[in-house]
């Protein structure tokens, strides 16, 4: 359909800066945009669950005394104190600071007394948290979603089910094909997963998994902030 209008028979063009503007916009940005539409508008009914949707692998807690460098690790105890975006919890064996990023820089994402599990990066002697749990069961992700970049082409299509397929036992098979044990997932990014593993010694890795079953060691600069 034109921007033309017929009047009397003859086709003359609209002069609507609106429509011209419309024109001059990028045709991928039309695409991103009539991709992400369902998403927005909940037309299909998709779920965001689908796409890049991410909850790292569950880990059981330690003892906040057997506490140790890893990339997965978690722990159960009490909110003793709020420091901002950081908080103290402790158990029966000890404390432990905990950091939850811009999510808890508020202070309100628990509460003093309060009953918690607390999982993520344990490094330098903070718990970078990433999935904090409530004492009623309330889950909280913390941290980027990851996947594609938002607004994106490939995270309008991730969002609608026609990005990469993921394939975790394939890849959890891949990783344990490169000799590594005690596979969790704790990240993903555009087309691949961060996962914290172990060697055949026991020694902890953290490491990029492509969709494609590439596995490499993670080198630091790679690495979250500490």
């Amino acid at each position: 359909m034109s921007d033309d209008k017929i009047i009397d028979g003859t086709a003359r063009e609209i002069r609507d800066p609106a429509a011209a503007a419309r024109r001059a916009i990028p045709r991928r940005t039309w695409v991103v945009g009539a991709l992400a539409a369902p998403v927005v508008m909940g037309a299909v009914g998709l779920s965001l669950a689908q796409g890049t949707a991410f909850q790292p692998t569950p880990v059981e807690p330690v003892a906040i005394q057997a506490l140790a460098p890893s990339g997965a690790i978690a722990v159960k105890g009490t909110v003793a104190e709020i420091f901002g975006n950081k908080f103290v919890v402790q158990d029966g064996t000890g404390r432990a600071l905990v950091e939850t990023g811009r999510a808890g820089e508020d202070g309100k994402l628990v509460t003093e007394g309060e009953p918690v599990t607390v999982q993520g990066r344990f490094e330098t002697g903070f718990l970078h948290a990433r999935v904090l749990t409530h004492g009623d069961g309330r889950k909280v992700v913390l941290g980027p979603a990851g996947g594609p970049p938002m607004g994106s082409l490939d995270w309008a299509k991730d969002r609608i089910g026609l990005g990469p397929k993921l394939d975790l036992p394939a890849l959890t098979a891949s990783v344990q094909a490169a000799g590594y044990s005690d596979v969790r997932v704790t990240g993903r990014g555009p087309r691949h997963l961060d996962v914290a593993a172990k060697d055949q010694d026991g020694r902890e890795h953290q490491l990029h998994v492509g969709f494609d079953g590439q596995v490499r060691e993670r080198p630091a600069r790679e690495r979250p902030p500490v």
